[in-house]
């Protein structure tokens, strides 16, 4: 991860989340849309493990860095999840979002930035819990896990099509 970073930190008995921005300006764009409090709301409805998970919102320029490293792809991605242990009881990943990205498939699919971030986040999050989307039995389970979460925080099914 680059070192320059701006990180808003939270610590509780169960879970910490710390959440990073590449810029000042991302940051910026970030709170415009889901303030950190509901950020944080969202991780931990989709994560009830104790340990550590890194939120990092990042540029494009980042994103495509980070997704040709670790993917061999050569453009950014909505979101990359690096999980880093894994037990019954805990939990450590990060989780990068390139918002570009996010924006952009926001505007494309007609959906709210806000509702397009808060999937990716449950979407990133139960990556991060060994959940996967590469076969069809597993992406049925993975995205019936993502519609009841996002059920319960009030946003719609970000499959069916608008």
């Amino acid at each position: 991860m680059p070192t320059k970073m701006i990180a808003k930190h939270e610590s509780s008995s169960k879970l910490e989340i710390d959440i990073q921005f590449a810029s000042a300006a991302i940051e910026g764009k970030v709170i415009t849309f889901a303030s950190l409090a509901v950020i944080k709301k969202w991780v931990k409805a989709a994560v009830q493990l104790n340990g550590l998970i890194t939120l990092r919102f990042i540029n494009t320029a980042e994103g495509k860095k980070l997704n040709f490293s670790y993917r061999a792809k050569d453009k950014a991605t909505n979101v990359l999840t690096f999980p880093y242990g894994l037990t019954k009881k805990t939990l450590v990943a990060d989780i990068v979002f390139c918002l570009p990205v996010i924006q952009k498939e926001a505007s494309e699919q007609g959906k709210t930035v806000k509702a397009h971030l808060a999937h990716l986040i449950i979407h990133g999050c139960l990556h991060a819990q060994g959940l996967d989307h590469e076969k069809d039995q597993e992406a049925k389970k993975m995205e019936s896990q993502e519609i009841k979460l996002l059920k319960s925080l009030g946003f719609p099914n970000p499959y069916t099509p608008i």
